[in-house]
């Protein structure tokens, strides 16, 4: 990290030239006061259970040497502090300097706009339902086979984390890969306004976060507002198979450029073969051109990542020869993981959240793979009105793939429920309310070549069950992409 002082100040809307002093680095900005080290910005914000305030003295006692905080903070430690007030010529930093604000999270943000306009980079901007994850991964590895290439962690996603990540930009940098996740409307607005999108990518609409949108159409209006930021040299990248991303391409003054599984799709494949663990194969076709590609990404639904990152390569004026390498890179820190498990068995490590689509996209996945087939399925959250559809919807797939059905959770048990109504044998279905009783079916159950998928919302805290049925550490593990 490269940001100084200097660009704290001006970020906040800072008066006044600041004094020499302003030219220290900051080496790092946290929001946790337990990551906070020599050199950097403690970011105080609010949330639903705790308040950073409450933790600006630890932060300053593990190093931190800034802090951003609310106006009417009143400091008690030891340690000297100097406030630097927007409105109020800059004082000497002699001692931890506290930038005090209206709002640190606004201007956390208006932050990270100022820094990311010091560079002339191209933005990324990935959001839909699913598959924003594997995308963003897959994309920036196609991305870093010519460029210098930032990307989003973890679930940086939000307006916190785009923020933070924004902050990591340095001349290196040529594409910075971003996921834009969203909760309300006008959320994408924002993180389009602060990143300034030149591409983005909608991976599809779909009932997550039904429960706080109450409709699919509000979603669509939701995910919508980054075509519609982005400008008209831009390019809009959305699914020709499903209508209510394709439908965005009216709401864009940016090039359209659409991906799918149809023909008429600027961007297409066919002939698509699952290798199982080895991955899949299938043509792309584009404009004139024809390849047959194998990549190391398992299921159906990884067609569609995979076309979304070539898509992204093609509007960075990447060559084919460039995309399939990147396309192929195993390093790409895709979601799906797969270790092995006890008793000879397999572990499909897809715990990283889900809904109906992706639950789904998981039980077709499993469907392609030799060997027995055990389905382990957390609550879907979020839902709203759509909860007990979703997940009726994926107990009848469940139905059709598993041999054995492990349903966590009070809303998960109508996966299990509908799975019988369709026929599965009941001595096959476990309904549990907890991790641990699927942890002890499972121990009871597996054997040498089974495939178990768990999968399950992040509330569920579903790695668990996987942390308690893989090998020891020291054992080989693999990811699958």
């Amino acid at each position: 990290m490269i940001i100084r002082l200097k660009d704290i100040w001006e970020g906040i809307g800072g008066k006044g030239s600041p004094p020499p002093g302003y030219q220290s680095i900051v080496k790092d900005v946290v929001i946790d006061s337990r990551k906070a080290t020599e050199g950097s910005l403690f970011v105080a914000l609010k949330g639903e259970n705790t308040d950073g305030h409450n933790f600006i003295e630890n932060a300053i006692e593990n190093g931190a040497t800034a802090v951003l905080c609310r106006k009417d903070w009143q400091f008690t430690g030891n340690r000297p502090v100097v406030e630097a007030i927007p409105d109020r010529e800059p004082p000497e930093p002699n001692g931890v300097v506290c930038f005090k604000v209206e709002d640190p999270l606004r201007s956390l943000q208006d932050i990270a706009a100022h820094w990311r306009r010091k560079f002339d980079v191209t933005v990324v901007g990935i959001t839909g339902s699913i598959g924003k994850s594997s995308t963003k991964e897959l994309a920036a590895s196609v991305a870093s086979q010519r460029f210098g290439t930032l990307k989003s962690e973890g679930n940086y996603n939000n307006e916190i984390g785009l923020p933070l990540t924004l902050l990591k930009l340095e001349p290196k940098h040529q594409v910075a890969v971003l996921e834009m996740g969203m909760y309300a409307i006008g959320e994408i607005k924002r993180l389009a306004e602060i990143a300034l999108p030149r591409i983005g990518v909608v991976t599809n609409v779909g009932p997550v976060h039904l429960e706080r949108l109450k409709t699919i159409e509000r979603i669509a209006q939701a995910k919508s507002e980054l075509v519609e930021a982005l400008p008209e040299e831009g390019t809009a990248i959305l699914n020709a198979d499903d209508p209510l991303t394709k439908a965005m391409a009216q709401k864009t003054k940016a090039k359209v450029f659409f991906y799918g599984l149809t023909p008429s799709a600027d961007l297409w494949a066919d002939g698509i073969e699952s290798l199982g663990i080895e991955g899949m194969r299938f043509w792309l076709h584009h404009s004139s051109e024809k390849l047959y590609v194998h990549i190391p990404l398992l299921g159906r639904h990884s067609v569609h990542t995979a076309l979304r990152a070539a898509s992204v390569g093609l509007a960075l004026g990447l060559s084919w020869e460039e995309i399939i390498r990147g396309l192929q890179d195993r390093n790409a820190r895709l979601r799906l993981l797969a270790v092995p498990g006890i008793n000879g068995s397999t572990i499909l490590d897809d715990t990283y959240n889900s809904s109906p689509d992706s639950a789904l996209a998981a039980l077709n996945l499993l469907a392609e793979l030799d060997g027995r087939k055990i389905a382990v399925l957390g609550d879907m959250l979020e839902l709203g009105s759509y909860e007990e559809i979703g997940h009726r919807l994926v107990g009848r797939r469940a139905a059709e793939v598993a041999d054995h059905l492990i349903t966590v959770g009070p809303r998960a048990a109508m996966i299990g429920e509908e799975a019988i109504a369709q026929g599965m044998p009941q001595d096959r279905v476990h309904m549990v309310a907890t991790n641990e009783e699927a942890v002890e079916i499972l121990k009871r159950i597996l054997s040498q070549g089974d495939n178990v998928l768990v999968k399950g919302s992040r509330g569920m805290r579903m790695e668990e069950i996987v942390s308690r049925i893989t090998l020891e550490e020291g054992d080989a593990a693999w990811h699958i992409h």
